[in-house]
């Protein structure tokens, strides 16, 4: 399976401009991909100004995703703000190009940036296969919390779509393999770049990585780009025969 990372540096909370810039960079793939991964909520940066932003659900941005989905053969994901019985959410949106969609609502709302004051909290941990790879989603801060994207030998494929800062680049780093080797699958992480409406930096650095921890592919720091990377379900199965150590995991409960 191909899968490409789509690092952009959103303009603050300008829908349009945002989706004709993320048009230009996926035109430069021709199709060649099976999965598309974008930052989190790639329409308009880590924005606290839902009432202005939020869309119903299956709307202009979901309709955006299905034609690029359609037209290019391939899946999309990432989030973007979403309005639903009068709660707000950051909604990460999974699109494939048969119209079958899954979502994902951010658990670990961001508290240093009041995200939990504005939007809900989601409540449910989800994986869906897409052509035959299982995959797991997390938003940004949800890569702190091991627990909550703990493989319970359900899921080959863990996809995080940010906008983590530059101050915290150790941390994307170091956890995003950490997630790889302690659940033994791939990883993929996608973060923004450039600044946002607080004078923020975000420095890419987006990644796909092995089991291992290895990286598969990677984008630069501080640059827009597009780089795709190939992953195989053999080569994961094989590894998990040869060293089986999910087999040897703590049995545990999530209380919501």
């Amino acid at each position: 399976m191909k899968i490409t990372i789509v690092q952009s540096d959103p303009e603050w909370e300008n829908k349009y401009r945002n989706l004709k810039k993320l048009d230009e960079l996926i035109s430069s793939l021709n199709g060649d991909t099976d999965i598309i991964v974008l930052p989190e909520m790639f329409t308009t940066g880590f924005s606290m100004n839902p009432k202005d932003l939020s869309e119903a659900p299956f709307s202009e941005t979901y309709e955006w995703m299905v034609n690029h989905s359609v037209k290019g053969n391939f899946g999309i994901c990432g989030s973007y703000i979403v309005k639903q019985d009068e709660h707000f959410f950051n909604r990460w949106i999974f699109v494939s190009p048969e119209s079958n969609s899954w979502h994902y609502d951010k658990r670990h709302l961001f508290t240093m940036r009041n995200e939990n004051r504005i939007y809900t909290q989601g409540n449910k941990r989800i994986v869906f296969s897409f052509r035959g790879v299982r995959i797991c989603p997390n938003i940004c801060y949800d890569l702190r919390f091991p627990v909550w994207s703990r493989n319970l030998n359900d899921y080959d494929l863990l996809i995080n779509s940010a906008n983590w800062p530059e101050i915290r680049r150790e941390a994307w780093s170091i956890l995003l393999k950490a997630r790889a080797i302690e659940n033994q699958c791939f990883v993929v992480g996608v973060n923004r770049v450039g600044y946002d409406n607080s004078g923020i930096l975000h420095m890419g650095n987006s990644v796909i990585l092995d089991p291992r921890g290895n990286i598969i592919t990677e984008l630069k720091e501080n640059k827009e780009g597009v780089a795709t990377g190939e992953i195989s379900l053999s080569e994961l199965n094989d590894f998990r025969k040869e060293f089986p150590a999910l087999q040897d995991a703590d049995n545990f409960s999530i209380t919501l």
